[in-house]
């Protein structure tokens, strides 16, 4: 069962939709400043996330209602006054299991940080790694950001690795982070028990 929010009201995972691109664009920038992606890249993943060719999936968790108040935090989630607020979105590259996927983005506005939604749209974004045969889910956090690094580590993820000033506003490296989900093909009948040519 998700965690409650709020006033014990529980977050509801959906897909994203077009009517999200406007708050999504808006917590771009305020999560990620000069990193922050532009509508026009929202709407170009969104659209290569249906259809029979879709190799990517984006979810949003949202609260079933604002707490009522029509305040800042609200508005910036795209709550009216009493309608749904946005608690985070993520996104997954997945090439319909032809080679690993890659977790494109995860955010979680900061009101809603430390209940449970990361790990909610990431439980269910690995999931459709597994559902499409990808061997591994990668991905690539700030080195600073501890936080997220103990999260992805609580799923199972593993570092693997730097990318040098991966990150520019404010330069920094990114660890390289990976989540083994079928073991990698050996030599032919070794996956059968048969012994490996010598």
């Amino acid at each position: 069962m998700p965690e409650a929010t709020g006033a014990g009201r529980a977050p509801g995972l959906r897909e994203m939709a077009a009517g999200d691109l406007e708050t999504i664009t808006h917590l771009e920038r305020e999560l990620f400043g000069a990193e922050a992606w532009s509508r026009d890249l929202l709407a170009a993943e969104l659209a290569a996330s249906h259809g029979s060719g879709a190799d990517r999936r984006y979810v949003v968790v949202e609260s079933e209602e604002s707490d009522g108040d029509g305040d800042a935090a609200d508005r910036a989630a795209g709550a009216g006054p009493r309608g749904p607020r946005l608690l985070g979105y993520a996104g997954l590259y997945h090439a319909g299991g032809l080679t690993s996927a890659d977790l494109l983005t995860i955010a979680t506005i900061p009101a809603a940080r430390g209940r449970g939604i990361a790990s909610l749209m990431l439980t269910e974004l690995v999931s459709t790694a597994r559902e499409v045969s990808c061997p591994e889910v990668l991905l690539e956090v700030r080195q600073s950001n501890e936080t997220a690094q103990r999260l992805y580590a609580r799923h199972g993820f593993v570092p693997i690795g730097r990318r040098r000033r991966y990150y520019l506003a404010p330069p920094e490296d990114a660890v390289v982070m990976r989540l083994t989900l079928r073991p990698r093909p050996g030599p032919v009948g070794a996956e059968a028990g048969e012994p490996s040519p010598a």
